[in-house]
């Protein structure tokens, strides 16, 4: 059981060592009102205790909670994914796009922290059916205007999908609705992200004034300098992007160029990460769970960022430090929220590490 909300956890100590950055380390914090002080409290003797390698709660930079495969689903399997992700030391969650309401979620202490993006925003029966809101060009910015100030400070829009008519990927908007849409946000005090697998949408979307690409597998020697001069950060989502294949195989025969395109892309997939991070975008871990895929994949897919070629601790820092200060989050800092994860070994030696969490604290309580 969680903390009930309006009920103060108790006072916790926690020891070992604390991961507050990447290089910062200190023996020991506690968590008292739910908060973390690197003082010690009166009291301190009563205090429960945890032991370990401890970093701030994990984060979920694209996933969809309240979602499935064939749109919204009920609290209680809402509830279950978040409570997944919570296991998997997942506690801040930046939810790319749900037709969803889960701000009831907002009430309760033991559930992680989500970030909303509002409900998608597609092209008129260009993406799945029952996730997002579908309009033609004109709409865009009334709609972006719209989800930006029923999100958290995040909008997604569907950037590129199947076009039926050529077969193929193909961009979803013109560039002069971007160029609206982004300033419509933007006045909202909103960021926008988008959905992109492939190449041709990418130019545009950057060039109005775009904050972040989800999957960017189509990333190209032309378009890597403009992300980086921009300082458009990508959320490659590779755990969702190894299910290219299975697509691609399902669409052969109807829709051939299709699936020799969504082919080339997972094959350059790692290529494509290394070339983004050694150029100097900004990389940030994401699952897209709630869709096609399971929540509490985080660790997997940190995994997969060590795989395209990231540094292990540039791929742990992309869910955690770096990923809590893109999103406007504290970490394991003074008065912040306690949301900890604690490992028995330390996850900067070995990433897979993130796998076994030995203890989950969400807001100064112990709940796994």
């Amino acid at each position: 059981m969680g903390t009930q909300p309006g009920t103060a956890p108790q006072p916790l100590h926690v020891r070992g060592r604390i991961l507050v950055g990447p290089e910062e380390v200190r023996d020991e914090l506690w968590v008292v009102g739910g908060r973390v002080t690197f003082s010690r409290p009166p009291g301190a003797a009563e205090a429960g205790t945890v032991d370990g390698w401890v970093l701030p709660g994990l984060v979920d930079a694209h996933c969809h909670v309240g979602l499935d495969g064939h749109g919204a689903v009920d609290a209680a399997t809402a509830e279950k994914q978040a409570l997944t992700d919570r296991g998997a030391g997942a506690l801040l969650l930046r939810d790319a796009g749900s037709p969803s309401d889960t701000r009831w979620m907002d009430d309760r202490d033991d559930l992680p922290r989500i970030i909303r993006a509002g409900r998608h925003i597609a092209r008129t029966r260009r993406y799945i059916r029952n996730y997002a809101h579908e309009i033609e060009p004109g709409d865009l910015a009334a709609y972006i205007r719209q989800e930006a100030r029923r999100g958290d400070g995040w909008v997604k829009l569907v950037g590129d999908w199947i076009d039926r008519e050529t077969g193929d990927l193909a961009p979803c908007w013109p560039r002069w609705a971007l160029d609206e849409a982004m300033a419509a946000a933007h006045a909202e005090g909103a960021r926008v992200t988008a959905h992109c697998f492939a190449e041709e949408s990418l130019a545009d979307l950057v060039q109005a004034g775009i904050d972040c690409v989800e999957h960017a597998t189509g990333l190209t020697e032309e378009t890597l300098p403009l992300f980086a001069e921009r300082g458009v950060a990508i959320v490659p989502t590779l755990v969702n992007i190894a299910t290219f294949p299975g697509i691609a195989a399902a669409a052969e025969g109807k829709f051939p160029g299709y699936a020799r395109h969504m082919r080339e892309l997972h094959q350059r997939r790692y290529a494509t990460v290394a070339a983004a991070h050694d150029a100097g975008v900004p990389v940030f871990v994401g699952t897209d769970a709630g869709g096609s895929l399971p929540h509490g994949l985080v660790a997997d897919e940190v995994a997969e960022l060590v795989a395209a070629g990231l540094p292990p601790l540039t791929a742990l820092a992309a869910a955690s430090w770096s990923a809590r200060e893109w999103l406007g989050r504290p970490g394991l800092t003074e008065g912040a929220p306690a949301d900890l994860v604690v490992y028995r070994e330390d996850p900067r030696a070995d990433v897979r590490v993130l796998a076994d969490p030995q203890a989950v604290v969400v807001r100064g309580s112990v709940v796994g």
